[in-house]
């Protein structure tokens, strides 16, 4: 049984991938993080009989890491760019510091 799962939610599918450990995990979900905001190009949706929702407003991707004391991840948006969260149900965003990407930002929240 592995310590951790990295859990990755696009295009309406759900792959879950386990790993021993933490560095391992924050490296897969820095990969495929990357290679989703590689192919994101959304337009946006919406206009005159609803609200219009721009591709920043749009999550195509979801990564989420779970493990021990560990309940985190990282949103791509429509438009290639991603922010990190902390939690579950209560999402926290991780703050980046200048010059910093959100999975830098995320492993430095994580203490890795």
């Amino acid at each position: 049984m592995s310590g951790y799962t990295v859990t990755v939610r696009a295009s309406a599918r759900v792959k879950k991938r386990p790993h021993e450990r933490l560095d391992e995990a924050l490296a897969e979900l820095r990969r495929i993080g990357q290679e989703l905001a590689d192919t994101a190009d959304t337009r946006a949706v919406g206009g005159r009989l609803m609200r219009r929702f721009d591709p920043v407003q749009q999550v195509v991707g979801r990564i989420e890491l779970r493990g021990p004391g560990v309940r985190c991840g990282v949103d791509v948006r429509g438009d290639g760019s991603a922010e990190a969260f902390t939690g579950r149900v209560r999402r926290t965003l991780v703050h980046q510091q200048p010059g910093e990407s959100p999975y830098d930002a995320l492993a430095r929240e994580l203490g890795v």
